[in-house]
């Protein structure tokens, strides 16, 4: 299942929960971390993030 955030671009970004690999709280926002190195930095707060992607019920298992 997709998620949209907000980039610290202010462009709207579609994450797929089932590709997250690691989530960290930044200056700019939050960082979502996927595999290859790469991620994406989003204004919303790590506990939103976290919100809105658990309530996909796809994140890899540990995050929930």
């Amino acid at each position: 299942m997709f998620v949209k955030f907000t980039a610290t671009d202010r462009v709207a970004v579609i994450v797929n929960a089932t590709q997250v690999t690691y989530i960290s709280e930044v200056s700019e926002g939050t960082r979502i971390r996927f595999g290859e190195n790469r991620s994406v930095t989003v204004l919303e707060p790590l506990p939103e993030v976290m919100d809105r992607l658990d309530h996909t019920e796809q994140l890899p298992a540990g995050y929930a």
